[in-house]
């Protein structure tokens, strides 16, 4: 099978995996054991029969789950993500406006952790044994086994309110002007809008959350990374890429790095995944105002629409970010496709 039959194929699978999401999300929202009409009339208003069943007409409840499943499938074909109980506003908008945030927060803690980690896995398995391996496997299960929460509030403690190095929490300073929105993301918008000033702070800012939001996906592509060229290093190939004289330097890098890679892609995916989805403790700690946080609001005050919207939103994130890793392996490694 060529590439384009392999493209193909994946994006045929993504239709049957969204239609699943719809039915899951929406099924788990109507089994959650609470009333959703005391969060939109409020507890009060319960006992006016008037205000109730107009409630009631208005979001819907009143008709068959089956009718209700196929109009939130078709509100969502035109963009309709339904209005949140709470705030009244269009779930789909509020997510545009929490969304990024968190893509910019979770873009650059990848590019932390793949500025880190690579190198770090691949000088960790080419000295294997040595001191140098014996760091980096520190760093890895530091990183991996902080909870976030802690070494968030443990680095702001120390970063921001005893050696005043680095801000405290926000995307900005507190006397700063908020860039003008143009896409959401203070770090273009500033660009745009040619304040240097302003796009400094910003990225002052985004240094410690990136940090301790990239430290746990640092962790584990280091690891892969080490223990997939280890694998690789003693393959019969590199074996005879190495007793034809070619040099170490081109053994590694045109050789070994290329199907050392394959795993290695698997978890980037994954954590690029996770991160444009929001890391609720991480915003938390830092009070960024991403779509982790938007959740666990929403879910505290059983806003189903709100709530609905946002396992939606991040679901299609994993499955896309999937689809482009399966494209991606058929492009590195031809026999992935080829055995199709």
């Amino acid at each position: 099978m060529g590439l384009s039959g392999h493209i193909i194929r994946r994006l045929l699978l993504v239709i049957p995996m969204l239609i699943g999401i719809t039915l899951i999300t929406f099924g788990v929202s109507r089994l959650v054991p609470s009333d959703p009409l005391v969060v939109i009339v409020g507890e009060k208003a319960l006992d006016h029969p008037d205000i109730v069943e107009a409630a009631t007409r208005k979001w819907g409840l009143d008709r068959p789950v089956h009718e209700q499943y196929l109009l939130y499938v078709w509100n969502l074909l035109h963009g309709d993500m339904g209005l949140s109980f709470k705030t009244k506003r269009p779930v789909a908008e509020e997510l545009a406006q929490y969304l990024p945030a968190t893509m910019e927060l979770g873009f650059c803690s990848l590019v932390f952790a793949l500025a880190v980690g690579l190198p770090l896995g691949i000088i960790a398995a080419l000295k294997s044994g040595k001191w140098v391996d014996h760091m980096a496997r520190l760093i890895s299960l530091l990183g991996a086994s902080s909870p976030p929460f802690w070494s968030g509030l443990v680095l702001l403690f120390l970063l921001y309110y005893v050696l005043q190095i680095l801000p405290g929490p926000g995307r900005i300073d507190t006397r700063a002007m908020v860039p003008e929105n143009i896409t959401g993301l203070y770090l273009v918008d500033t660009l745009l809008r040619g304040d240097l000033e302003g796009f400094l702070d910003v990225v002052h800012h985004l240094i410690l959350p990136s940090i301790i939001l990239g430290s746990y996906t640092l962790a584990h592509v280091s690891r892969i990374t080490r223990s997939s060229l280890l694998e690789v290093l003693q393959t019969d190939y590199v074996r005879t890429a190495r007793s034809k004289g070619l040099p170490e330097r081109s053994v590694i890098l045109a050789h070994a790095l290329r199907n050392a890679f394959i795993p290695t892609l698997t978890v980037i995916g994954l954590a690029f995944a996770g991160l444009m989805a929001g890391a609720i403790m991480t915003e938390t700690v830092f009070a960024w105002p991403g779509i982790g946080r938007y959740a666990v609001e929403a879910a505290a005050n059983l806003d189903y629409p709100a709530v609905m919207g946002t396992t939606l939103l991040i679901a299609t994130i994993y499955i896309f970010v999937n689809l482009i890793v399966d494209i991606l392996y058929g492009i590195v490694d031809p026999r992935i496709r080829e055995g199709e």
